[in-house]
């Protein structure tokens, strides 16, 4: 009988303190979360898939890099050489993606569903023929780029690199499709059917990987094919659901084959500034992996192994910097600035919270990503150093930089965002980064601190921008 009381009485005391908790939580999401256009409820609903899609990216990425750096130091250099570039040539259809996904948030802001179903066709079209000019170009003209770039590594790099190079071409223009697919469903807060788009490329890239890398021992040969293949297969989900099962875009290829001029003005209105600034800001990256190829093919894969762990330590904030463009667009769309703002500073806390948390979560496991890339010992504490740089200038310099930018351009404020970045990338990472790294002898370790310098700039410029009114007084819808 005693025994049964006291049950009963922790069974209360726990529900209590449930129901508790639950009602603090509840205030405390109201207050930050919550506004006229939006509440918490539909924010997490946008932001959660977007943070699942974002994590699975990055560990198959995280777990592809160590498959291929299986197959020698020189895969794994080539595969990172050519991905400073192809990050350099797919800013470009990206960027015009998300002037896609700013004019079909603001459309579902106002209202207006006819225009949201009109720019989400114009957005996947625009996308498309610009990925498929790209790549054409850079196929044409491959052996030429990686010369004038990367002419100074060791020559299997650059035969491995050339490989590497022409498959990602192929892949481009299906890869064009799905980013512009998934960026309309964003814009109109579709966030789990982008989410399952993603699921089935990536997964398919990872388990294509296993088969060619692992099973058939091909190398960069089967990294190429698996790429190609695995994007193939997510432009084809993108159709299938916009076609057979999404109501909200009422999506027909039809629309694909005539163009809106007018639409299509709207999207590189917002596109065109932000593809430039990512054509500018990749190719200063390019630019530097021109320095650390001089530092060594070592410096080279401590480079791409720390940039691999560093994504590990971006989930969160590259979650927010993506789902914060549908949020604000709506709220700009619907006019509603002080939700905006409100929206934006909330983001801008939560990032610092999900930097300081993975961190935590990361550190310690460093020896066991070493072991998982079976990186050569001699350059481990390098890599080290390079992680704890970045895990201690994220939480408070990563956010201001990328993730209220982000938000500035959802409200159309395109062209000072990209100047504002494109001249502090220049000064302080190029600038900067080639006079510590090379003539003043510091190596990567100068290359990276020059980087965390740019955060800082440009988040000050960003936030001095947020202040003021201009940032919000573009009508595009």
């Amino acid at each position: 009988m005693f025994h049964q009381v006291i049950t009963k009485s922790s069974d209360e005391l726990l529900n209590r303190a449930s129901v508790a908790l639950k009602r603090k939580a509840d205030y405390w999401l109201n207050r930050y979360f919550t506004g006229n256009s939006l509440d918490y409820k539909q924010i997490f609903g946008i932001t959660l898939p977007i943070f699942v899609d974002t994590s699975f990216i990055v560990l198959m990425g995280i777990l592809n890099t160590a498959m291929i750096s299986s197959s020698g130091v020189a895969a794994i250099s080539a595969v990172s050489t050519v991905d400073s570039l192809n990050v350099f040539i797919l800013s470009v259809f990206i960027a015009v993606a998300t002037g896609g996904t700013v004019i079909v948030a603001q459309y579902k802001g106002s209202g207006n569903r006819d225009m949201v179903c009109r720019s989400a066709a114009q957005a996947i079209l625009a996308v498309a023929v610009v990925a498929l000019l790209v790549s054409f170009v850079v196929m044409i003209f491959h052996e030429q780029t990686l010369n004038l770039l990367f002419g100074s590594v060791e020559e299997d790099v650059l035969r491995l690199a050339a490989i590497y190079l022409i498959g990602s071409c192929i892949s481009f223009p299906f890869l064009a499709v799905e980013q512009a697919a998934a960026g309309v469903l964003r814009g109109v807060g579709e966030t789990k059917a982008s989410l399952i788009i993603s699921l089935i490329m990536n997964l398919s890239y990872f388990l294509l990987n296993l088969v060619f890398i692992k099973g058939f021992d091909m190398g960069v040969y089967g990294l190429a094919i698996s790429l190609i293949a695995a994007r193939a297969i997510g432009a084809a989900a993108a159709f299938v659901y916009l076609i057979k099962y999404n109501q909200t875009l009422d999506f027909a290829a039809k629309r694909l084959l005539k163009a809106d001029f007018g639409l299509l003005k709207k999207i590189l209105f917002i596109g065109l500034p932000f593809a430039a600034e990512q054509m500018f800001f990749n190719g200063g990256k390019l630019l530097t992996q021109t320095f650390i190829v001089q530092l060594g093919t070592l410096a080279v894969t401590a480079n791409a192994i720390a940039g691999s762990i560093s994504m590990l330590l971006q989930i969160g904030g590259n979650t927010l910097s993506v789902a914060i463009v549908t949020v604000v667009g709506m709220c700009v769309g619907s006019r509603d600035i002080q939700d905006a703002r409100k929206f934006i500073r909330s983001f801008l806390g939560f990032s610092v919270l999900l930097f300081v948390l993975l961190a935590a979560v990361i550190l310690p496991l460093f020896p066991l990503l070493m072991a998982l890339y079976a990186s050569p010992d001699e350059i481990a504490d390098t890599i080290f150093l390079l992680v704890l740089l970045i895990s201690v200038a994220q939480p408070f310099l990563w956010a201001p930089s990328f993730v209220l930018p982000a938000a500035l351009r959802a409200a159309g404020d395109s062209k000072f965002t990209s100047a504002a970045s494109l001249a502090t990338m220049w000064l302080f990472r190029i600038g900067l980064g080639y006079l510590l790294g090379i003539p003043f002898g510091m190596g990567i370790a100068g290359i990276w601190l020059a980087m965390v310098a740019e955060w800082g700039v440009r988040g000050l410029i960003f936030a001095w921008r947020f202040k003021g009114d201009k940032w919000y007084r573009h009508k595009l819808v």
